[in-house]
């Protein structure tokens, strides 16, 4: 197979799923595949093609959450000219299309109830009519088709047609999250970081850090190997030293400095000698005796004040500071750069010693 239709993992629940996959190839029947975005629903309708004995013929995919409702049916079965306003010409549908191959239909819960109909009959009996026609097409396609939806539950409540669900689930694979997957995520992170190294001609593949590797490993990863691509191609492209091990992971792209989101709320509760007056909606609080220079002075100086704070209760280590703070990892080192802190001040532990984090 090609590079980008490579399997990688090792975990059971993954190579369950290959292997049924695999199993399903030489039967014409349709196959239903089910999984979380980013799980590989399309690699998986790669391979039940191209273990089939169609391997030589075409594989067609349509999404069918990419196209309005109106144009669905117009390209699943072709339209003759004049069928229909803009129809200047007659057209093939991707069923004409997949003829001796296979059809793949992504997104399949997209599908309204009357192309769902029209579906069920081109799969029970081979037969499709161009929309303005009236001439049946005989053709010879495997359906392939995956959701991320509940299908057996919108069944129930009447938005997919139970009668299609039968015929398309002659084989279900149900592919793991990522998260599920034990031992894969390293096994991926290495993959995917020797690429993105070889793509920017570094010498060597330094790898990532134990605390790098340890993040990525407690990752919930919402948006599976997907986002995990993403993640791991990011932190070998900005980390851009070759020589020393990966050791900086941004899993949200949007993090900034300038949006220091959740500081205020997820800072540490600090000791104070007496409780500040609290402020309600019919009284509010107080303005301080000495107003500052400038309200920017003010919102930095309190900025500070709290990542001294945590840093302080945390005995430096950084990385628990971060999550104190609601902040990432590399959100605070930008911080504590702007501001400033670094291990040589007073109260901070001496290099080497347990708790000290790394320099910024």
């Amino acid at each position: 197979m090609e590079r980008e239709t490579q399997f990688i993992g090792q975990s059971t629940a993954f190579l369950d799923a290959v292997e049924r996959a695999s199993r399903a190839a030489a039967v014409r029947r349709p196959v239903l595949v089910i999984g979380e975005r980013g799980t590989g629903k399309e690699l998986i309708a790669q391979r039940l093609h191209r273990l089939s004995p169609r391997w030589g013929e075409p594989l067609v995919t349509l999404n069918c959450a990419a196209l309005p409702e109106t144009l669905i049916e117009a390209e699943l079965f072709g339209h003759e000219a004049g069928a229909f306003t803009g129809a200047t010409r007659a057209r093939a549908g991707r069923f004409e299309e997949a003829d001796r191959g296979t059809l793949f239909l992504d997104e399949l819960g997209n599908l309204s109830m009357a192309a769902q109909e029209r579906l069920l009959r081109a799969i029970e009996y081979g037969e499709v009519v161009r929309i303005g026609s009236s001439r049946p097409l005989t053709v010879d396609v495997r359906i392939v088709a995956a959701t991320n939806a509940d299908l057996p539950r919108m069944a129930d409540e009447g938005t997919f047609r139970a009668d299609l669900l039968d015929r398309l689930s002659f084989e279900v694979i149900t592919l793991p999250p990522l998260r599920a997957r034990e031992g894969d995520v390293a096994e991926l992170a290495d993959y995917y970081g020797r690429r993105m190294a070889s793509e920017l001609e570094w010498e060597r593949w330094p790898g990532f850090s134990a605390a790098a590797m340890a993040a990525l490993e407690a990752h919930d990863w919402p948006g599976n190997v997907r986002e995990l691509r993403n993640v791991v191609e990011r932190a070998v492209y900005r980390w851009g030293e070759a020589a020393t091990a990966i050791d900086a992971v941004v899993f949200d792209p949007f993090a900034s400095e300038w949006t220091l989101r959740g500081l205020a709320a997820a800072a540490p509760a600090l000791p104070c000698a007496s409780a500040p007056e609290t402020a309600s909606p019919e009284r509010p609080a107080p303005l301080p005796s000495a107003l500052p220079a400038s309200l920017r002075e003010a919102v930095e100086a309190h900025e500070r004040s709290l990542l001294l704070a945590a840093l302080e209760r945390l005995r430096w280590n950084q990385r628990k500071a971060a999550g104190a703070l609601g902040l990432t990892y590399d959100q605070l080192r930008h911080c504590l750069k702007k501001h400033g802190l670094h291990r040589g001040r007073a109260g901070a532990p001496p290099p080497g010693e347990p708790g000290a984090g790394p320099v910024v």
